[in-house]
């Protein structure tokens, strides 16, 4: 039986090397601004609760922990300079709401039900639907909420990228 000194032990060396992975990697090590990112984030807290749980998986934990890093790094870094490759990587976000409007083929080609989307719309506040200028779902599976006057403009650049009508299936 292990005794609380040894997991204490494991839990120190695991946190030392994940705050020193992080500290190599930069901030985007935890980022959630993709779904690669979000996936990363888990993995990792997957393997840190291995290495902390699981006595003989010590060593492969340590070892998968640096892979993590290692993969979210290269990744992060090539997907900033090969737009092929950022595209292949990451989702694209969506509109699912113009100018107070539901898109339903969008949210339907998202899985998301009105319901779903109408609980969103409370959580951040709206209190006229006619202020809402656009509502997307992120690459991250975030909804963003955009509020702006009838007829007001949005800010140069801010819809870049966003989809308005979902992709075709294969």
């Amino acid at each position: 039986m292990e005794t609380f000194v040894q997991v204490l032990a494991r839990g120190l060396v695991t946190v030392a090397l994940v705050v020193a992975l992080t500290r190599l990697n930069g901030l985007r090590s935890f980022s959630k601004i993709s779904a690669f990112d979000f996936a990363i984030t888990v993995a990792t807290g997957s393997v840190l609760a291995t290495a902390l749980t699981t006595k003989d998986a010590f060593g492969p934990a340590l070892a998968a922990l640096v892979v993590l890093f290692l993969v979210q790094g290269l990744v992060s870094r090539v997907r900033v300079r090969l737009s092929p490759f950022r595209n292949a990587v990451d989702n694209t976000p969506l509109l699912l709401m113009e100018n107070g409007s539901f898109m339903d083929e969008n949210m339907e080609s998202a899985q998301i039900a009105r319901s779903d989307l109408i609980a969103k719309l409370r959580e951040s506040g709206t209190v006229e639907r006619a202020k809402i200028r656009a509502v997307v779902l992120e690459t991250t599976g975030t909804v963003s909420v955009i509020y702006a006057d009838p007829g007001a403009e949005l800010a140069e650049g801010l819809m870049d990228g966003v989809r308005r009508t979902p992709r075709a299936l294969p």
